[in-house]
């Protein structure tokens, strides 16, 4: 079933492509536990090959028409729509989501690729007329050039997903980065974007580690860099991309909470809480990670949560489980050391994801549901980005008490409140620093429409991703002043240009 001599290759100018790079890496399937194939990681002149055919796609490609670009965009949201069944494998495969969870991804992409057909309306620009006596004033929107995407290994569709459709659809080439650890899907998505009708050299795939991310982020010929990942990550891609004169747009990590008050409905908090808390294993930057329960209703919570957790299954993805395993075994590994922490932080471990059976093969990277109740806020669990199927209940005396938790957080991704008060609902919004926010959805990603992005460490630069911000951040404005001379016109005045 796997080959590990079998290597993916890159993707450049409409094709797969060696490069001069000798060394690969290892591509697990994480519910197996061995790898399946290796993947080619590239030097920095192999970006740099990539980067030169991106930029000599880019004249042709921005001089195109708005009706070729939305030609294309229509081409291929029909074909990802039609074959979007064998990149849900490939995603199961690679990243060991289980399908339904990989469908999900794929449609959340799929929201993007058609927000992103709204181009025609998006790219218009703004006209005064007369704004002055016989002088016209307007604005038009331009690609920025060549654009650098890095994504994360948790979506490795679906990431890639918010932001190529939107930069190529706005006149941009893309040189895309994606994670080594789960690479073939964004192939997948630059061939079948080939398929679509897009010219060779608009969308270009490079593969590779630390090495082939520095040259993204350090090369002359990248006007602007989009990434998603871990918080130190996202700072250290924002100030290297920034300091080389790019324009960067950087998503980082959190710890997003989820607040239960007494009067919410306590079986509907519950439900919300294990299916934000451990789907995709809980490798999500939208995942709930910390319940804050208030004291009155706490005991019952745990109770209710702990009892739905007996009934999700660990297993292949493939099998139809409820949860696959976690990416790698060395991620696994940490996210389980953390409940021995917990254990010497006098926190109260109520499900032990370690002892969860599991349908799979006993070689895969399995680490079951797990639910610590009473953790210290001074404790690693509570404090660190654990990103793992790891639920912990901090208890709060109450509304206010929480509200300061969640604005003490380095992080503001993403927050939400279980109530059926709608004043506390309404206070919530207001008071928390969080760039998404959920009332009673514990999992607010906003619809391709709006904009995704957090506040404080969550988020690097000022431009949040897809939506009205995506097409900010892939264009850049041009304001011109015009005015047809009068043949009677004459005379000089070297006074100030004012308005008349």
């Amino acid at each position: 079933m796997t080959n590990p001599a079998d290597v993916l290759d890159h993707w450049v100018d409409g094709k797969p492509w060696t490069g001069e790079s000798t060394r690969t890496a290892p591509v697990y399937d994480p519910a197996l536990g061995v790898p399946q194939r290796s993947v080619r990681m590239a030097t920095a002149s192999d970006v740099g090959a990539a980067v030169a055919a991106a930029a000599a796609a880019l004249p042709a490609w921005r001089e195109s028409s708005i009706a070729t670009r939305h030609r294309f965009l229509l081409n291929f949201r029909e074909l990802l729509n039609a074959r979007k069944d064998a990149l849900a494998a490939i995603l199961t495969a690679e990243h060991g989501k289980v399908l339904s969870d990989a469908a999900g991804e794929i449609a959340r992409g799929l929201e993007v690729v058609e927000f992103a057909l709204s181009m025609p309306h998006l790219l218009k620009g703004e006209f005064s007329q007369n704004a002055s006596t016989g002088v016209d004033v307007y604005s038009v929107r331009e690609p920025v050039g060549v654009v650098g995407i890095i994504s994360p290994f948790n979506f490795p569709a679906m990431v890639p997903l918010w932001f190529f459709p939107i930069a190529i659809a706005a006149g941009n080439t893309v040189v895309l980065k994606p994670s080594e650890k789960d690479p073939s899907a964004a192939n997948w998505l630059a061939e079948l974007a080939a398929d679509a009708g897009l010219p060779v050299g608009v969308l270009n795939v490079v593969h590779g580690d630390k090495e082939a991310v520095d040259a993204l982020l350090t090369h002359p010929d990248v006007a602007a860099i989009s990434f998603v990942g871990s918080t130190p990550i996202a700072d250290y891609v924002y100030r290297t991309a920034s300091a080389h004169g790019k324009r960067v747009q950087a998503l980082g990590g959190a710890k997003n909470h989820m607040l239960v008050l007494p009067d919410a409905d306590l079986d509907l908090a519950a439900d919300a809480a294990v299916n934000a808390g451990f789907g995709s294993a809980g490798e999500r930057c939208m995942a709930v990670s910390v319940v804050l329960a208030v004291d009155a209703i706490a005991d019952d919570f745990v109770a209710r949560v702990a009892e739905r957790m007996q009934g999700l299954r660990t297993g292949d993805g493939r099998r139809g489980c409820d949860m696959g395993p976690l990416i790698t075994r060395e991620h696994r590994d940490r996210v389980a050391g953390y409940l021995d922490t917990a254990a010497a932080d006098r926190a109260r471990v109520v499900v032990d994801g370690r002892e969860s059976p599991i349908d799979g093969d006993p070689n895969g990277f399995w680490l079951g549901p797990t639910l610590i109740d009473r953790v210290p806020v001074t404790s690693a669990v509570y404090r660190d980005e654990i990103f793992g199927p790891v639920l912990s209940v901090v208890r709060v005396e109450g509304f206010e008490h929480a509200v300061d938790l969640i604005n003490a957080s380095p992080y503001g991704n993403g927050t939400a409140i279980f109530t059926n008060d709608g004043g506390a609902a309404r206070r919530f919004q207001r008071q928390v620093n969080v760039g998404m926010i959920g009332v009673n959805v514990p999992i607010p990603v906003p619809v391709a429409y709006h904009s995704f992005g957090g506040w404080k460490a969550s988020l690097f630069g000022d431009a949040k991703a897809y939506g009205p911000n995506g097409f900010a951040f892939f264009t850049q404005e041009k304001a011109i002043t015009s005015r047809w001379l009068d043949p009677s016109h004459g005379g000089i005045d070297l006074g100030f240009p004012r308005n008349s």
